[in-house]
Parts: C-alpha cells; sequence; structure tokens
C-alpha cells in the first residue's frame, strides 16, 4: 500500500473519518506526526493560523495547551520513538469553541496520580507542569483511553 505524501516536517494529513451528523463545526482538521519534537513547531503553527482567525482572544492560551499535549504525547506516549505516530484533531464549533484532541499510541497514565507541581517538594523541579498549565489554560480538560488521548476545549 503507497505510503500517504509527508511535508517536509514529516507532517501527514490522518486517513478521513465519517462524522457525525448532527456535529456542527465551521472547520476541522485531521493531523498525524511523527514523535519528533521537531514536528511539534510546524503542526502548532498550522492549527495557530486557524485559531488566530476564529479564537483570537486565548491564542496564547491555546497554544501552550497544545504544545504541551503535543510534547507530553511523544515523550511519554511514544517514549520519543520517531518511528510512532501522535494524532492530533482540531474542530473549531459553530459555538465559537475550539475542541482539540491528542492521541498517542502509549499505554496512558492516571492524571490523579501526577503530584501537584505548586506544593513545596516540587516547586523546583524542572519537569511536571504541563498538565497542570492545560487544565488551567483550558476551560475544558477530560483524559479518554485510560490517558493516551487528551481533549482540550476553549470557549471562546
Amino acid at each position: 500500500m503507497p505510503s500517504k505524501p509527508r511535508t517536509s516536517a514529516g507532517i501527514r494529513p490522518a486517513a478521513p473519518r465519517p462524522r457525525r451528523a448532527a456535529a456542527s463545526f465551521a472547520l476541522k482538521m485531521d493531523v498525524t506526526i511523527p514523535a519528533r519534537v521537531a514536528a511539534i513547531s510546524p503542526l502548532v503553527e498550522a492549527v495557530m493560523t486557524a485559531v488566530r482567525r476564529q479564537a483570537q482572544s486565548k491564542e496564547l492560551a491555546i497554544e501552550t495547551a497544545l504544545r504541551e499535549a503535543l510534547a507530553n504525547a511523544i515523550k511519554h506516549g511514544c517514549s520519543g520513538d520517531p518511528t510512532k505516530f501522535v494524532q492530533c484533531s482540531v474542530v473549531f464549533e459553530d459555538d465559537n469553541s475550539v475542541l482539540i484532541v491528542v492521541r498517542d499510541p502509549g499505554p496512558g497514565f492516571s492524571p490523579k496520580s501526577l503530584p501537584d507541581p505548586t506544593a513545596g517538594e516540587h516547586l523546583y523541579e524542572n519537569h511536571g507542569r504541563g498538565i497542570f498549565l492545560i487544565n488551567h489554560l483550558m476551560d475544558e480538560v477530560h483524559f479518554k483511553r485510560g490517558g493516551a488521548e487528551i481533549r482540550m476545549r476553549s470557549r471562546c
């Protein structure tokens, strides 16, 4: 079977998925990237181009949450293995909200098991703030597939 075309950053479009008839959205993007840190910025820039048109007031929050979710998926879900892939879906809904879903092939994790990065013993650690930031930047955050999928929504 022929492989899908890739951009210079290794991004390849995901296969089209059937959509629910009741879904009401203005724009949807489905992208699959290799588990390489270098693939994060091209994807984020593509998403942010659309965000700037749809959700300018929350631009920085959405960009930061997306970067954190992708970095976590690559580092933890794919264990940094560039032969694995991370899926990202972005839906700009008619109610002016943005739904971002990031999926990785990893075993997942329990968000409740993460230590509080604002607790004294964790304040000076150089990691462990990504999920904390996402939870504070986005209006809704849900984990699915045992933590291997994060669904983030921002209401603009």
